[in-house]
């Protein structure tokens, strides 16, 4: 251990004295912090032969850190042991949040070879922190000592969340069962590795060549876009699709030919159920080492232990909340699928069975038969530099910020952009990185993340975070820019919501800055963000033609709006599907329970199933949220938070969807709270209350606001 240290501190002597040297030594770049403005990575100083040894550098130097807190001499007192462990490891942070975040958005084979080897490191490290018996021991003190310690908030749930992460993380386990604890967190960590960059393998593998007869309703975009990536692999004149999300989702809307969306479905649900990246052993193991875990540590199934410390709390207060959205919206998807079948079976001339590969189909021409609205229509109004000022200019309007191109900041590919951010008193308030486009070494989805986040340092100093939003929107072709659906513009307002909680977070400490927070609460702001995709008002002030620069005409704005709740049953019942999957897999008591896969995933869907099952197509093995993201029993939360969105943005309305002072009151009561207090503590000062359903299920048109109440009228009195 001694070794490793000197080892790094030659390493760091090395940048100091000979910078040309110093850049021969794999890993150096990582040593210190990084020489550039404010502290911003150098990503084109970085090479993947830089990551491991770094890696190891940091794990040997983070230990050094703890041992010095252990064998500190004096008693334990919150600074040198609560304050002095949130501190430790910065080192390490600084080459992980690199390595993990490029990881998933410009990651390469040797990246992932290199993964697989540090992730049991990792882990290793990560439990010799928890099982630390002299570590443990000094937390339990400062612990015991807490009603004496005249701590600020903050300070409290610092000092609260330190205890519950080492109680709720094995601690106390003693003998052989620290060593299992041990090698079971080792291999949960490389299978869930592995079930990542299977998704990822697996995606990157399909070419999907149709012929020009093939392509009959997909938007031109989508066309061109075939059409040039056919012409890169040497077959002009030919169209290659793949199953990135904007084509598979236009595939699905668009395509006039129910064999070739019924192909692209089993495709894309049929990823990672057999074959080289064969997921289903990966995720029935995942399933199986969570529950292991979760009885060693005394408790009965994994959601009950990792519940804990969320604001639903058990796994009963997460069905609570699904079992409540399942029985207000099943009557409405049932009104809502047969009145789709219906229109189909009248379209076609002919009674037709809607599957799940003709939902998104029918859904789009009823909608436009309804609204006479199609997203493809509104693409021009969306162009994508127009919408960055548009989602920018939002946080402009309600919390003053400004956002500046930077050029001289590093990116990590030429897609990606840098923007300073400033407060409108001119205060700097960190960076932030925009990545908008598919490409073979970036997984689907969207995300926000951090490369470095905000926290005060030992000397005083707020160092402020370096956000990233990354996405997969449709790219820009020869002759057009990139233009946004109206769904992709919401994604884009999500994760900015995200990057804003990152952004103006103003705590202490870094593990509890920014949306560093229960997960049923970290997607209040960026959901919070999505309501205003509806509001006139706003989509006035960016919403322009691409070409002639028309404002969005009225007309398409009220079908926007009035669209709105269109689907929206299906939509909630969709999520439900995957909040009771993701119950269902980390509720297991036995092993047993998940021989079948395919059988216990459908019956996990029992009372929220919207179509029949298909044979070959599974969730599970793409649901990468939950088997190799953070949200293992917590998939609910995206409802949870949505109840709180729904309920905080009904206070704007109430007051002006730009009001200064309501949005004045969002960012110092939510956005710069980080996890600083409880989550349901942060919320009620900002509201005034607690939320419910309610607002929710008025804004997707499932229940409808009650008429006022006439004012009642005071008897009149009789004069004397």
């Amino acid at each position: 251990m001694k070794k490793a240290f000197l080892a790094l501190t030659a390493v760091t002597a090395l940048m100091t004295n000979n910078p040309t040297q110093a850049q021969t030594q794999p890993g150096a770049v990582f040593a210190s912090e990084y020489n550039t403005p404010d502290g911003a990575v150098p990503f084109k100083s970085i090479t993947d032969a830089d990551y491991e040894p770094a890696i190891d550098a940091q794990i040997a130097n983070a230990r050094c850190e703890i041992d010095a807190i252990v064998n500190n001499p004096e008693a334990p007192t919150f600074e040198n042991t609560i304050v002095a462990l949130d501190r430790a490891g910065e080192g390490l942070d600084r080459v992980l949040n690199v390595f993990f975040n490029l990881l998933s958005a410009d990651t390469d084979d040797e990246m992932m070879e290199i993964s697989m080897r540090v992730t049991p490191k990792l882990s290793d490290y990560s439990t010799s922190i928890t099982l630390n018996e002299g570590l443990w021991k000094r937390v339990k003190a400062v612990y015991a000592d807490r009603a004496r310690l005249n701590l600020t908030p903050e300070q409290k749930t610092l000092l609260q969340e330190t205890y519950d992460s080492f109680a709720l993380a094995g601690a106390d386990l003693q003998g052989a069962d620290r060593d299992k604890y041990r090698r079971l967190s080792s291999e949960l960590s490389e299978q869930t590795t592995l079930f990542g960059q299977n998704v990822l393998k697996e995606l990157n593998t399909y070419e999907i060549w149709l012929t020009k007869d093939e392509l009959g309703g997909l938007p031109q975009g989508i066309i061109t876009e075939a059409a040039e990536l056919a012409a890169s692999k040497g077959r002009p004149g030919e169209y290659l699709f793949t199953l990135a999300q904007p084509t598979y989702m236009a595939v699905m809307k668009y395509s006039d030919s129910p064999a070739i969306r019924e192909k692209f479905y089993r495709l894309y649900t049929g990823r990672n159920t057999g074959g080289e990246f064969n997921n289903v052993p990966v995720l029935q193991r995942i399933a199986v080492l969570r529950m292991e875990i979760a009885n060693l540590l005394g408790s009965k199934t994994y959601a009950e232990q990792s519940l804990k410390r969320t604001m639903a709390k058990t796994p009963e207060g997460v069905y609570n909340l699904l079992n409540q959205l399942r029985d207000a919206y099943r009557p409405a998807l049932d009104k809502e699928l047969k009145e789709l079948t219906d229109f189909a079976s009248e379209s076609e001339g002919h009674a037709v069975t809607i599957n799940p590969w003709d939902y998104s189909y029918y859904a789009n021409k009823l909608r436009n038969a309804r609204y006479a609205y199609d997203e493809e229509e509104l693409r021009p109004y969306f162009e994508l530099n127009n919408t960055i000022g548009g989602v920018f200019g939002l946080a402009t309007r309600l919390y003053g910020l400004h956002f500046t191109p930077n050029d001289s900041i590093d990116v990590y590919h030429q897609d990606v952009k840098a923007f300073d951010v400033h407060d409108e008193d001119g205060k700097y308030l960190g960076i932030i990185y925009t990545d908008f486009f598919p490409r073979e070494s970036k997984r689907p989805g969207a995300w926000m993340t951090e490369f470095r986040g905000q926290s005060v340092t030992a000397d005083g100093v707020n160092e402020r975070p370096h956000v990233s939003i990354v996405m997969n929107f449709t790219k820009p072709t020869a002759d057009k820019p990139s233009l946004l659906t109206p769904y992709e513009v919401e994604t884009f307002l999500h994760e900015f919501g995200h990057a804003l909680h990152g952004l103006l977070t103003q705590c202490n400490y870094k593990s509890l800055s920014g949306t560093n927070v229960y997960r049923d609460f970290v997607e209040l702001p960026s959901q919070f963000n999505e309501n205003y995709l509806t509001e006139k008002e706003y989509l006035n002030t960016f919403a322009r033609h691409y070409q002639t620069g028309e404002p969005i005409p009225s007309e398409l704005v009220d079908k926007i709006v009035k669209s709105a709740q269109f689907g929206a049953a299906y939509s909630c019942m969709r999520q439900l599907n995957f909040g009771y999957i993701d119950m269902a897999w980390h509720s297991i008591t036995d092993s047993a329970q998940v021989a079948d896969p395919v059988k216990f995933e459908s019956a996990a869907l029992d009372g929220v199933r919207i179509f029949p099952d298909v044979e070959g197509s599974m969730i599970s093995p793409q649901f990468s949220h939950i088997f190799s993201g953070g949200y293992a029993a917590g998939y609910y939360s995206y409802k949870w938070a949505e109840v709180l969105d729904a309920d905080a943005f009904a206070k704007f309305k109430e007051t002006g969807i730009f009001n200064r002072t309501t949005a004045n009151e969002f960012r110092k009561n939510v956005l710069e709270k980080g996890g600083s207090e409880a989550p349901d503590l942060i919320y009620r000062r900002f509201r005034g209350q607690d939320p419910t359903i309610d607002a929710m299920l008025m804004r997707d048109g499932i229940r409808k606001p009650e008429p006022p109440k006439p004012a009642k009228t005071a008897p009149l009195k009789k004069k004397d």
